[in-house]
């Protein structure tokens, strides 16, 4: 008996997080997650590289200041890819591989932070970046960090997004129209109310091009 209560502490100890946010560095996140929604769905097209470069710096810090939370990289990785999107051409190249190791720490930390949000973010940019010689583009690496995602939060705005992306981008459009209007009909999460109406903008507009073809 002593021997199985050793173990199951042992394997609790290597399964759960060794890192929790306070209530700073909960704000912190939730300043930076608004940040990035403004950014992204409020600021126009030609001054977003400039306002993600400046956010880029505040979630390098974060990621200095708490190493250990997953959180931190998560979103230092989604800003830093939201930074190459803006800016685009060969001088996202090294903004994408910047953001890919930052998402891999975080699944190194801990997984299912913020419902696996680091595999969903991961995900989506190996299916949206060039693939070799140019970059690490990989459509099978993304279908199976996608599903990855969605083993962990099957009923999440932004996995289902992404998986709806990903299906259409691979020409299977019914599948991709459930996915989309399952992510349609997502619940709120609160706090991030900005960046759900902008996703599902987004949404929408894919649900329109599948109507369109």
């Amino acid at each position: 008996m002593k021997t199985l209560i050793r173990t199951l502490a042992l394997f609790l100890s290597l399964s759960l997080p060794t890192w929790a946010l306070d209530a700073a560095d909960s704000q912190r996140l939730a300043a930076i997650q608004q940040r990035w929604a403004e950014i992204q769905y409020q600021v126009p097209e030609k001054q977003r590289p400039a306002e993600f470069e400046k956010l880029a710096a505040q979630s390098s810090a974060f990621t200095r200041s708490t190493p250990e939370a997953a959180e931190a990289w998560i979103w230092h990785g989604i800003v830093t890819s939201s930074w190459a999107g803006a800016v685009g051409g060969l001088g996202a190249l090294g903004k994408v591989k910047e953001a890919r190791a930052a998402l891999e720490r975080a699944l190194q930390l801990d997984p299912r932070a913020l419902q696996g949000s680091a595999y969903t973010s991961l995900g989506a940019l190996y299916d949206r970046v060039p693939g070799w010689p140019v970059s690490f583009g990989d459509e099978e690496k993304a279908e199976q960090l996608l599903r990855q995602a969605l083993a962990i939060n099957p009923d999440g705005i932004d996995s289902l997004y992404f998986w709806g992306d990903h299906l259409l981008r691979q020409g299977h459009t019914a599948q991709a129209r459930d996915a989309l209007l399952k992510a349609r009909l997502a619940a709120p999460r609160p706090g991030r109310e900005l960046a759900d109406q902008g996703r599902r903008r987004e949404i929408d507009a894919l649900l329109q091009e599948i109507h369109n073809d």
